[in-house]
């Protein structure tokens, strides 16, 4: 890596930790550290947040994200129990007056946001931002994470079931699972397959599917990015990360099958080397085939 571009990520941290005040004691003057305050904003006056969603989108490690719910709970702010109907998951909520102090932090929060771009004449201000959109949407990119998980968790039906709910929209035809060829569990746990989802933060970005088909012959299918996600790159990411498998297992040819509504994912398949083939299964739903030697 290039000294001055790391020399230049170093002055760029710095400069935005003291702008927004990070090393304050009391973040925008509320009496707590930056940690404790974003842990109210992102356990929300909503109906709560379950701990482990709190832990990953902070990317805090389990004891010290304890720490800072004790802290918030000394203090009244918030109450962490069991959640409603699951008594494994522990789920912390804001109190009355946690509520408040949230949105008090919401509005010194646009006051702060606002006095960063008072200076500035119009023009400045909005290549400001555009800079802070483009530097968000990179190290979002940045962010990618993606690994072989159990295809039966929550979070992986989750991605599976925004797949097919989208597939349903999206074809003429519409989506009936049962006609659908959808792989069983079984097909998508190593030996027989392998089930892959994209992360963000530890949120859930995109998931995709590999399955043995033959000696040698592997298939892709469930290639599905959340629609916040999109743009960033996570299909072709997905996409490495199977085909990366595909070779580990010692597959020689990846196939995969394709809708005519989804002209997007035909462009990325010719654009990774993928060439079109004849039918090669009794996919109803399927109108194009493509396959690539590894």
């Amino acid at each position: 890596m290039q000294k001055d571009r790391i020399d230049q990520i170093r002055s760029f941290n710095r400069l935005v930790s003291q702008r927004i005040g990070a090393l304050d004691e009391s973040y925008l003057a509320r009496g707590r550290p930056l940690g404790e305050a974003r842990l109210i904003f992102e356990t929300g006056p909503g109906e709560g947040r379950d701990v482990r969603f709190l832990r990953r989108r902070l990317g805090l490690d389990a004891g010290y994200l304890s720490r800072l719910l004790r802290s918030l709970e000394s203090q009244q702010l918030v109450d962490v129990g069991k959640a409603d109907g699951d008594g494994r998951v522990r789920q912390a909520r804001l109190t009355e007056k946690g509520r408040a102090e949230f949105a008090a932090y919401d509005a010194l929060s646009d006051e702060l946001a606002t006095a960063m771009l008072a200076p500035l004449d119009e023009v400045q201000r909005q290549r400001l931002v555009a800079a802070m959109a483009e530097v968000e949407r990179l190290l979002r990119i940045a962010a990618i994470e993606i690994a072989i998980e159990p295809p039966d968790g929550d979070e992986a039906r989750f991605c599976l079931g925004e797949y097919f709910a989208e597939l349903a929209r999206r074809f003429e035809e519409g989506f009936d699972l049962e006609l659908g060829n959808a792989a069983e569990a079984s097909e998508m746990t190593p030996p027989k397959g392998w089930f892959v989802m994209a992360r963000i933060d530890g949120e859930p970005a995109g998931c995709g599917v590999l399955k043995t088909l033959e000696d040698g012959v592997g298939e892709i299918k469930r290639v599905w990015v959340a629609p916040s996600a999109r743009g960033l790159g996570v299909a072709s990411r997905l996409m490495e990360k199977l085909e990366a498998i595909a070779l580990e297992a010692g597959l020689s040819t990846v196939r995969l099958d394709t809708n005519r509504a989804l002209s997007e994912a035909q462009a990325m398949y010719r654009k990774l080397g993928y060439h079109e083939i004849a039918r090669y299964n009794d996919n109803v739903y399927a109108n194009h085939w493509f396959e690539k030697r590894m």
